[in-house]
């Protein structure tokens, strides 16, 4: 992970659709949400949601999976994993645990 990466997933970030869209597929897990779910579940005109979901995709932080006809959209756990631990590697002098965080690429439950 590099500094261009970083902002790159930032900036798919700073989008309050976009970062719900984070959001709830931090909630489902492995299970993923087709695009139309997730366009229902927050509102959003489906060809608007197809287009968050590319920004959300191409920044890497999100994956589909294509079951039979159907675009289930899911998180990219190890990427986000990354980027976290990128974010806080240089926390309190280089010692996250001092400041509450936990070291993100030990936790295999994200």
């Amino acid at each position: 992970m590099n500094d261009d990466q970083a902002i790159k997933i930032l900036s798919a970030l700073a989008q309050p659709t976009r970062f719900q869209v984070f959001r709830e597929l931090i909630k489902v897990g492995e299970a993923g949400l087709r695009a139309g779910v997730l366009a229902d579940a927050l509102s959003v005109p489906q060809n608007t949601m197809s287009g968050h979901l590319s920004v959300l995709t191409n920044a890497g932080v999100i994956h589909s999976i294509r079951k039979g006809r159907e675009l289930h959209y899911k998180l990219d756990h190890d990427a986000v994993r990354v980027f976290m631990t990128y974010l806080t590697e240089d926390c309190c002098e280089g010692r996250p645990e001092l400041c509450g965080l936990a070291n993100p690429s030990n936790n295999q439950n994200c």
